[in-house]
């Protein structure tokens, strides 16, 4: 799903600080303590009572949630933990294999290397898909500017192999409304960013047969099926619930607190009725990164109240900065991230420039004693992007031994990012405003569901 960008008040006053300081501090309890808010926990999902160890207080380093990402650790989120906080299931090698064998393709990078490393009833679909029962793809993205970076495309890369393996429809969800309600923009501004932002998506080779990418701004108005989930979502969940959920306060707007409600609509086939007409019962499968549950935490709790099946889920990691895995990559921040607009010279200066090092301060000392892969970023970047696992690891053996240097491990991610980049914009350079609109038409999608 997105990956949206930190909580910017842009009033900046003295209200907005003290509140975003006290929805801090009660997440960081929460996390700590796992007791705060179970009463608002959905009842499928208890609060992990497992925090009372001794490492409790270093859950509180960890905050996740769908605006802010931010840990203490130079290695990043500590992930095992997050699965234990948000009660989903790892992605074991059992379960690749069994992805391996029902595709008959070799699992993605991202499934061999833990990038995509949680999930909720993806068993499930697999289950129906050998039965010959039909499944539906669904991920979105925030458009809350014109620049896109590396980060934002990780869901989709995985998304479309899904698409490929799977052969499955499509549905993307461009938020425009959450980015109206949530940062400074007009409606028209929002409108064209997710145009723009669709453009990109289209870009990473989505086939047009089979996917649908809208906006919610446009799609609500025209589609009954959509509104009508919206608002049975809203009947059957509480104040109280998204509070919990959501840390959501009472001096936040009423569209802020209904919003969750119309991400969660497009997990119901009933919401797409010139895809799927009038049936419920198609099982949706979410591919997004893991600050996005949340939300569907809260679909799946309210889908069998109102007849539906619950969505599954993959949840994949964050991408870390430039300056380190202590937060994900943020449009907001251009020395943070290389964006799909950079040139080779950028990312060849920002690289070399901003991404942190595992190295040590001087030669000698390197050969002496290796480089720490672990939170060193231009490694971390190429387990998302070096396709050959072989390579990968030598240069984790070169790397940590000493072998390698900083520099010549930061030319090897320059070498895979420019060209990964420059296909990427001469893709994008392909997609008119035709083409967009295709997409974004509510139509007929083609697939074999009897």
């Amino acid at each position: 799903m997105r990956q949206s960008h930190h909580f910017c008040f842009l009033s900046q006053d003295e209200i907005d600080s003290a509140v975003k300081m006290l929805l801090s501090l009660k997440m960081s309890y929460k996390a700590a303590m796992g007791e705060d808010y179970k009463a608002d926990c959905p009842p499928g999902n208890p609060a992990p009572t497992s925090n009372h160890g001794p490492d409790a207080a270093e859950a509180e380093e960890d905050f996740v949630d769908p605006w802010t990402v931010q840990t203490s650790s130079a290695k990043g989120i500590d992930y095992d933990k997050l699965i234990v906080r948000f009660g989903s299931s790892k992605i074991d090698k059992e379960l690749i294999n069994r992805i391996e064998r029902a595709t008959g393709q070799r699992p993605h990078r991202f499934l061999r290397r833990g990038i995509f490393f949680s999930h909720r009833d993806m068993n499930q679909v697999l289950d129906a898909y050998e039965n010959k029962k039909p499944f539906y793809l669904y991920t979105g993205r925030g458009p809350s500017s014109e620049a896109m970076h590396v980060g934002h495309l990780i869901p989709f890369i995985f998304t479309k192999w899904l698409q490929d393996v799977f052969n499955v429809p499509l549905v993307i969800q461009m938020t425009d409304d959450e980015k109206y309600l949530w940062k400074d923009l007009t409606l028209d501004q929002a409108y064209g960013y997710a145009v723009e932002n669709a453009k990109d998506i289209i870009a990473c080779g989505f086939d047009i047969n089979k996917t649908f990418i809208f906006s919610d701004l446009d799609y609500m108005g025209m589609s009954s099926g959509f509104y009508k989930n919206v608002v049975k979502i809203q009947k059957h969940v509480t104040f109280n619930q998204v509070k919990g959920i959501f840390g959501f306060t009472d001096s936040d707007s009423i569209g802020k607190i209904s919003f969750p409600a119309i991400q969660a609509a497009p997990s119901f086939s009933n919401s797409f009725p010139q895809i799927f007409q009038d049936r419920t019962d198609i099982q949706c499968l979410i591919p997004c990164a893991i600050d996005q549950d949340p939300y569907f935490r809260m679909t799946r709790d309210v889908a069998p109240r109102i007849g539906y099946p619950k969505p599954a889920l993959l949840h994949s990691t964050f991408f870390p900065a430039l300056q380190g895995a202590q937060t994900k990559m943020s449009a907001s921040d251009p020395n943070s991230s290389i964006f799909l607009t950079d040139t080779a010279k950028q990312i060849k200066t920002k690289v070399n420039k901003h991404a942190f090092s595992g190295g040590r301060d001087t030669i000698e000392e390197h050969r002496q004693f290796g480089g720490n892969c672990d939170v060193d970023v231009s490694f971390m970047y190429l387990t998302f992007f070096l396709e050959d696992d072989d390579k990968l690891e030598q240069i984790r053996k070169d790397y940590t031994s000493g072998a390698m240097l900083t520099g010549e491990l930061k030319k090897v991610l320059i070498e895979v990012l420019q060209p990964l980049i420059a296909e990427h914009q001469a893709r994008r350079k392909q997609v008119t405003d035709e083409i967009a609109k295709e997409f974004m038409t509510p139509r007929e999608l083609s697939f074999d569901f009897q």
